[in-house]
């Protein structure tokens, strides 16, 4: 009995360890997020900027594109891929110089805020939903 109750310690102890691991993990990296680049701006600065400034250049049908786009993403994280893919998508249409932000200005800021490794999960979204993107192979050579 005595050895049982060890073993079960033991498993509880490395199960905390493995949690506060993953979870200090991900801290770390939303820290360095927030550090200032050599700029002077961090990354979440930047996100914050170009989706203030492209704020009213969104019509009902690119926020209902975007929603449609991070759809995949899982619920908890929605949010935050959300704020991440339209400061992106945001910053295409400026410098593009556009009044409106379009389905085309999605799909390439959506490209563009995507990691390469989730490329090809992006890639079999895109042609589940029958979504033309190529127009912007290109970035996905990047």
């Amino acid at each position: 009995m005595n050895d049982w109750f060890m073993y079960f310690i033991v498993f509880w102890a490395v199960v905390m360890l493995a949690a506060m691991t993953v979870g200090g993990y991900f801290m770390f990296r939303k820290f360095l997020k927030v550090m200032p680049k050599g700029d002077g701006k961090s990354k979440l600065d930047w996100q914050n900027y170009w989706v203030d400034r492209s704020r009213p250049m969104w019509t009902d049908d690119s926020k209902q594109f975007l929603a449609e786009l991070v759809s995949p993403v899982p619920t908890p994280f929605r949010d935050i891929a959300s704020h991440s893919i339209a400061a992106s998508i945001g910053q295409v249409a400026i410098e593009s110089g556009a009044d409106t932000v379009t389905r085309g200005h999605c799909i390439e800021g959506y490209i563009k805020a995507t990691p390469k490794r989730d490329y090809n999960s992006l890639m079999t979204f895109l042609k589940k939903k029958n979504i033309d993107y190529s127009p912007y192979n290109h970035l996905f050579n990047k």
